[in-house]
């Protein structure tokens, strides 16, 4: 698997090439139906200097098929910033595409399909951080970067999963307060609350979920562990706590990458979305991926019919209101230069 700082912006593959990448987890015959559109899209990258960034979460065909830049939301983030290319498509959900508009304020934004959003950026506006703001006053802002740019500007700083116990350590000792508010995913916040409490630093919470993660439970890993005795198992810090509890390791998505890349477990179950472990499969044939599967609607909205559309046309550019801009600029800029 590549490294998920990696840029693969080069020649033409072949599609022979291609295909080694993912014959661990696509039949050939379902390869077939895809050679058209992942040759238009290679095509179509040199033609309009385009660059793909695509999440963690993409389907093998996406992620090492047709991605110029693979990663978590953290990942992601920072190669934004050094793009050098005159469009970008987002393979991910909005708020990852208005994050690299943000970064990328003068390069042309697109993303596979405008309706792939996010329930934790649907579930929170800038309103209710104001809100927020008024019940605490004096209480440092931290925000999840699955928002929306409002809700990002109305915020003090962003974090990801990757980071979130580092920016609120950094942030409640820059301030000098005791407490930080952690926004708006409910169970990361108590699973960052748990490893900063010891600091002495307490977090407040507000009630957003992932659609994704919120449905494994604790259950959920018992029966994995029964039915693979041996098996390591590595939740995503979006779980709920008694997940994060139940199993071996926590953390981000490039954490799971990172620690497939080094300790090459036997067997592994991933707490996370199903491609992760798609991902994982195509590039470690050696590691036994056992899948227990949520699928993120918004994620599968990204096809590669849709990439080719939006390059083909331009449909779906990112455009941002320039006050908001400069606002959650500003939050996601700290963010990198924190962590």
């Amino acid at each position: 698997m590549p490294s998920i700082t990696s840029h693969r912006r080069r020649a033409i593959p072949s599609t022979d090439e291609l295909y080694d990448r993912v014959r661990q987890v696509i039949p050939p015959i379902e390869w077939a139906t895809m050679v058209d559109d992942i040759t238009a899209i290679w095509q179509l990258k040199a033609e309009k200097r385009a660059v793909i960034l695509a999440h963690n979460y993409m389907t093998p065909q996406i992620f090492h098929g047709v991605a110029d830049i693979v990663g978590d939301s953290l990942a992601l983030a920072r190669q934004a910033q050094d793009v050098d290319a005159d469009v970008i498509v987002l393979a991910g959900v909005h708020f990852m595409a208005e994050t690299a508009k943000l970064l990328n304020p003068s390069t042309t934004v697109l993303v596979p399909d405008l309706r792939a959003g996010c329930s934790l950026a649907d579930g929170i506006t800038a309103d209710d951080v104001a809100r927020l703001r008024q019940e605490h006053p004096g209480v440092p802002i931290v925000t999840y970067v699955n928002t929306s740019a409002a809700v990002k500007a109305a915020s003090d700083i962003c974090c990801t999963s990757g980071n979130a116990v580092q920016i609120v350590e950094r942030i409640a000792t820059r301030t000098g307060n005791d407490h930080v508010l952690l926004i708006p995913d409910q169970h990361l916040a108590r699973n960052v609350a748990a490893q900063v409490a010891p600091r002495g630093i307490g977090i407040l919470t507000y009630a957003g979920s992932c659609e994704v993660h919120d449905r494994f439970t604790p259950a959920d890993v018992r029966q994995i562990r029964q039915d693979h005795p041996g098996v390591t198992i590595f939740a995503h810090p979006e779980c709920p706590p008694g997940v994060v509890a139940a199993a071996d390791l926590a953390g981000s998505t490039a954490h799971m990458q990172d620690y497939v890349e080094k300790h090459r477990p036997r067997q592994l179950a991933l707490i996370t979305e199903c491609s992760m472990s798609d991902n994982i499969a195509a590039a470690y044939p050696d590691v036994d991926m056992i899948r227990p599967c949520n699928l993120c609607p918004h994620m599968k909205r990204n096809t590669l019919a849709a990439i080719r559309h939006v390059l083909e046309t331009g449909a779906n550019e990112i455009t941002l209101d320039p006050a908001v801009a400069d606002g959650a600029r500003r939050a996601v800029t700290r963010m990198l230069e924190f962590s």
